[in-house]
Order: structure tokens, then C-alpha cells, then sequence
């Protein structure tokens, strides 16, 4: 069996200043939370996070995970429109998820925060993001989330 290797794509961070709490539902407790822009950079690419239509809708289970559902437009910095979303996972010891969820700042090793984020673009330049596969980690800082971005050879 072969090895999986990857290689670095880019990092990106999102800013969200607002998390609203719709409650807990039949399938967990809900929260929505808007993405108002953003940074990214990489070897290949770099641009920002445009603010609107972003968002993450977050989805806490029983199990103590949250679940990520995430769609966002990137704009790189030679105008160039990509659409990115991915879905993840978060979890960790109650103590840490709890400290997360009140804001602080927590190292990243206490806790598991991985994605598998998909990209769409009209862009020629960037048509390597429409045929290939990634995965990130991240963490949350109390602004919003950090991922590294790694695409899988």
C-alpha cells in the first residue's frame, strides 16, 4: 500500500464575528455562523474571502463533534472567482470544546478540526482546484477559524 502524500495548497482564515444559536433541533443544537471575509496564501495562489454569501452551519451532536457544512467565495488577487465548501469535524475533551465554544484561544493539539474542502472555478489558471483532492486542518482563534489546506498526490 502506498503512502498518501500531500502538498501545501494554501492558508486561509475566516473572519466570523457573529455565531447565531437557532437551538437544539431534532438532529443536535444548531448555530449559523457568518463568514464576513478573509485571507488566504499559498505558493500557487492568495486572494481574500469575499463577505457575503458565507457561512458555516454548524451542527453539535450528542457525541460532543460539530459538524461543519461550509460554503464560501474566494477572489484571488488576480480576480479570479473560486468557490469553495467542505465539511469537517470537531472534537475534542468537554474542557476544551467548552473553552472553544466561550471564545479563548486553545492550542490545537487538544482538539481535532479536520475538513475536506472542494473548489469550483471558471478560471483557467486555477482548473488543477476542479480535478483533484484536498484536506485541511484547522483551528479556532476567537476571530474564527485557521485551516491548512493540503492537497493529496
Amino acid at each position: 500500500m502506498s503512502e498518501i502524500k500531500t502538498e501545501p495548497l494554501f492558508t486561509v482564515r475566516f473572519d466570523v464575528p457573529q455565531i447565531r444559536d437557532l437551538g437544539r433541533g431534532p438532529f443536535g443544537g444548531r448555530r449559523i455562523a457568518t463568514v464576513t471575509g478573509g485571507r488566504f496564501e499559498g505558493p500557487a495562489m492568495k486572494g481574500e474571502a469575499l463577505p457575503s454569501p458565507g457561512g458555516d452551519w454548524l451542527l453539535f451532536t450528542d457525541d460532543g463533534s460539530t459538524h461543519l457544512d461550509v460554503r464560501v467565495t474566494l477572489k484571488t488577487d488576480d480576480d479570479c472567482l473560486i468557490y469553495m465548501t467542505y465539511g469537517g469535524r470537531r472534537h475534542g475533551p468537554k474542557e476544551v470544546m467548552e473553552r472553544l465554544a466561550a471564545g479563548e484561544e486553545v492550542d490545537p493539539s487538544l482538539y481535532y478540526f479536520r475538513i475536506a474542502p472542494r473548489f469550483e472555478t471558471a478560471a483557467e489558471k486555477y482548473d488543477f482546484l476542479n480535478r483533484n483532492i484536498y484536506i485541511g486542518t484547522g483551528h479556532r482563534t476567537p476571530g474564527g477559524p485557521v485551516y491548512q489546506i493540503h492537497k493529496i498526490l
